[in-house]
């Protein structure tokens, strides 16, 4: 599954899921965009920079507003200039605001489909034609089980991974003729810091829904990423791969 002269741009990628996205492919020789949001995330992009280094393949950090079309077109036009084209596309950003929809505000509805939602479509939008002008790409859009069942106190975030989920679908029909093509990561409980802080009663009643009975980890979201990213998945396309020990089935 080499990426040896790829070059990848995953958004959100200076934490979390992301980094170890970004990391992966790295691993596997890929040259790689790290984009955070906002200025206070720039050190930790940075240092996401360095062991990417480490691994000896080449990165650089930009900043970009994923809800802003001109800052992700501002961040494309950067990373043509270093790298001279894009041939991977992780559309990882995301954000939570969750509450029961009778309290929800309407703010919070909106920040969190703007960023998980139009944010893809903004990146996708502005690297779709770079893709299909050397008729090959892979765009990866990380979902969630989430979009597949609904959640309580999740209406906002359900219905933007859903929503994700049908533009996936729908891009993949527009650019396979192109040779790009584009898939969906649906990701269960994945251990991350957030569930280190539930309680022993919350984890087990997790748990108790998830075949596997354990937690996922951020590794096997980034090795579902990287098949996909690979060669070996060029007739893979509009398809939704569920990351979740079996809790989906």
């Amino acid at each position: 599954m080499s990426l040896k002269g790829k070059v990848a741009l995953v958004t959100g990628s200076s934490r979390g899921i992301g980094k170890v996205i970004a990391l992966k492919l790295a691993e596997e020789g890929a040259k790689l965009v790290i984009n955070y949001p906002v200025a206070d995330e720039a050190e930790s992009a940075q240092q996401v920079v360095e062991e990417i280094e480490d691994l000896g393949a080449e990165a650089i950090a930009l900043q970009a507003d994923v809800t802003a079309m001109e800052e992700v077109k501002g961040m494309v036009k950067e990373v043509k200039q270093e790298f001279d084209t894009i041939d991977i596309l992780v559309n990882n950003a995301g954000i939570t605001r969750d509450t029961l929809l009778l309290r929800m505000k309407e703010e919070d509805w909106d920040a969190v489909l703007d960023v998980n939602l139009k944010g893809a479509f903004n990146v996708t939008k502005a690297i779709s034609r770079i893709m299909m002008k050397q008729r090959s790409g892979r765009i990866i859009n990380i979902s969630s089980v989430v979009g597949l069942m609904g959640n309580a106190g999740q209406s906002n975030y359900a219905a933007s991974k859903a929503g994700l989920i049908g533009f996936t679908k729908s891009v993949a029909k527009e650019l396979a003729p192109r040779g790009v093509t584009a898939n969906a990561i649906a990701p269960g409980f994945i251990e991350t810091a957030m569930t280190d802080q539930l309680s022993d009663k919350v984890v087990e009643q997790m748990l108790s829904v998830i075949p596997a009975n354990s937690f996922g980890q951020p590794e096997d979201v980034a090795d579902t990423a990287l098949f996909l990213a690979s060669e070996g998945a060029k007739y893979i396309t509009g398809e939704v791969i569920r990351v979740d020990g079996g809790m989906t089935m």
